[in-house]
C-alpha cells in the first residue's frame, strides 16, 4: 500500500470513533486540553503504525488500546516528572498576601462558584475510581466493549477485566447511592 492509498484506507476507517476517542480520553484525563493532546497522539501513532493493523479485524479495540496505552504512559511520566514551581509567582503570591486572602473570601452568592461546589455526581464518582477501575468501566459502560476486547486493550487476561469491572461498578454503586436515593432511582429503606 503506497502512502496516499494508506492515508485515505486510514481516513475511512479512523475518523468515525474520535467523538468516541475524545469523550474516553476526557473522562481518563479530567482535562479537556489533555485530552485533546492524548487523542491527537492517539491518532498519530495509529497513522504511523497503521501498516500493522490487520485490514478486517476491530479498529476500534486496536485504537482504543492505543489511547489506554498513550494515557498510562503519559500518567506515569506525569507522575515521575518533578513539579515545576515558578519562584517569581511564589514572590508575588507571599508579597500580596493579605490581598489575596480578602479575595478569595465569598461574601455573596455567586452563581460560577455555585456551580463549581456542586459538579456533576457522576461525572465526580468516576473520578473517585482509581485509573485501573475507570478504565475498565468506561471501556465496557460507555464504549461498549467485551470483555475480551477490554483485555486486549489494556493488555490483561479476562479474569482481571472481569474482576475490575465487578470491583469499579461495586465501588460506584456506594459512592452513588445518595444520589440514586435524591434522584428516586432506588427507594430509601428507613421507614
Amino acid at each position: 500500500m503506497n502512502d496516499e492509498e494508506k492515508k485515505q484506507k486510514f481516513e475511512e476507517i479512523a475518523f468515525e470513533y474520535m467523538d468516541s476517542l475524545y469523550s474516553t480520553a476526557l473522562r481518563l484525563s479530567r482535562n479537556t486540553e489533555e485530552a485533546e493532546d492524548l487523542v491527537q497522539d492517539t491518532y498519530l501513532r495509529a497513522y504511523r503504525f497503521f501498516d500493522k493493523f490487520e485490514l478486517g479485524t476491530n479498529f476500534k479495540a486496536w485504537i482504543f488500546k492505543i489511547l489506554t496505552n498513550t494515557f498510562i504512559n503519559k500518567y506515569r511520566k506525569k507522575v515521575r516528572t518533578p513539579q515545576q514551581i515558578d519562584l517569581e509567582k511564589v514572590a508575588y503570591g507571599l508579597q500580596n498576601k493579605e490581598e489575596n486572602e480578602l479575595k478569595e473570601t465569598w461574601t455573596e452568592y455567586d452563581e460560577k462558584k455555585y456551580e463549581e461546589l456542586f459538579d456533576d455526581d457522576i461525572k465526580s464518582a468516576l473520578s473517585q475510581l482509581s485509573e485501573e477501575f475507570r478504565i475498565v468501566v468506561l471501556l465496557a459502560d460507555i464504549e461498549g466493549f467485551s470483555y475480551k476486547e477490554i483485555a486486549e486493550i489494556i493488555d490483561r487476561p479476562n479474569g482481571t477485566v472481569m474482576s475490575r469491572l465487578f470491583r469499579g461498578r461495586r465501588m460506584l454503586q456506594k459512592i452513588l447511592e445518595k444520589y440514586a436515593k435524591r434522584e428516586g432511582y432506588i427507594r430509601s429503606t428507613s421507614n
